[in-house]
Formats: structure tokens, C-alpha cells, sequence
């Protein structure tokens, strides 16, 4: 007698459900934009969330698509997000996943031990934003010049020179 094994596919449901049953009340900011499931977790336990999903059975997010940083001067204590993309090749199912920490001290655990494509990504990260990935095995800037005394993507200055006189406002709709 044969069985039909019924195969359940991965869904946002079920990986909120795994996350939370691991983790608990460890990860906020559940939300689903555009359909892919995003959430929020202390940056102390990255590497844990990380982790289990890459390596539990019924999660097997094994590709880290993207991994990037947003500046949020406004949000004190903080300031910086770093946001990673994971993939699931067996169910084609993609997660978001971010983490804060303080812009004074930018110090997130290094994923390259898991993810070898974290290397470049998480030095790329910490050229542009400043964060600090403790762990990673060579953590110099990738783009810049070593000279640099400041990360360009962080939003500490103004857009524009305020200081230019031959620029005419309203050729710019502000006067």
C-alpha cells in the first residue's frame, strides 16, 4: 500500500510561526509589504536567527540575496539598520530581516561564517554606513579610498551646499 506524502509548502504563516515558537517575543515589527515577510530582532541574537534559519529543516533559508544598512538619524539609539534578504531555493520563498544598533556603537555580529557571499556585502555595509561586523575576517573598505574619515551613505549632511549663489530657487520650485 502506497501513501501520498503530501508536501506542505512554506509560507509566511508557518515561518512566523517557527520564528516565534524559537524565539518568542525576541522578534517585533512583524509585516508583510509587498508579501515578503519582515521582521525585527535585537542585534545581540542576529547570529542565532540566522542560524536556525539556515540550518533548521523546514526553513532552509540557505542564499543570503542582499545585505545592506539604512541610516535613520531620527531614531535615536538606533540610527542604523542592517536589513539582511534571505532565500529559500526549495520552497522560492524570500524574507527580510533587520536589526538596529546605535550609531555610536555600530557593532553587529559578522554573518560570514554562514553566508560566504556576506563577505563582500558586509564590507560594502561598512564602507558606506560604518558597521562595525565583528567577526568578519577582513573588514577594510572595499569601494572608497582607505583615506576616508567618514561613511557617505549615512545622512549627516546636507544635500545641497547651502552656501551657492548660482543657483536660482525657483528654477527649483522654492522661491
Amino acid at each position: 500500500m502506497k501513501f501520498l506524502q503530501l508536501e506542505i509548502m512554506l509560507t509566511n504563516e508557518i515561518i512566523q510561526q517557527r520564528l516565534t515558537e524559537k524565539f518568542g517575543e525576541q522578534l517585533t515589527g512583524w509585516m508583510e509589504p509587498y508579501g515578503m515577510l519582515t521582521f525585527t530582532a535585537a542585534k545581540e541574537i542576529n547570529l542565532k536567527v540566522l542560524q536556525f534559519l539556515h540550518d533548521d529543516e523546514e526553513m532552509k533559508f540557505t542564499f543570503l540575496t542582499d545585505l545592506q544598512a539604512v541610516h535613520y538619524p531620527d531614531q535615536k539609539g538606533a540610527e542604523l539598520a542592517v536589513v539582511y534578504h534571505l532565500h529559500n531555493w526549495t520552497d522560492n520563498v524570500r524574507i527580510r530581516f533587520k536589526v538596529f544598533t546605535d550609531i555610536n556603537q555600530p557593532d553587529v555580529f559578522s554573518a560570514t561564517a554562514l553566508y560566504q557571499s556576506a563577505n563582500f556585502m558586509e564590507r560594502e555595509t561598512y564602507d558606506f554606513f560604518g558597521v562595525n561586523f565583528v567577526g568578519h575576517p577582513n573588514l577594510i573598505r572595499i569601494l572608497n579610498v582607505d583615506e576616508m574619515d567618514y561613511f557617505p551613505l549615512r545622512k549627516e549632511y546636507p544635500l545641497e551646499d547651502q552656501t551657492r549663489i548660482d543657483k536660482d530657487d525657483e528654477m527649483f520650485g522654492r522661491g
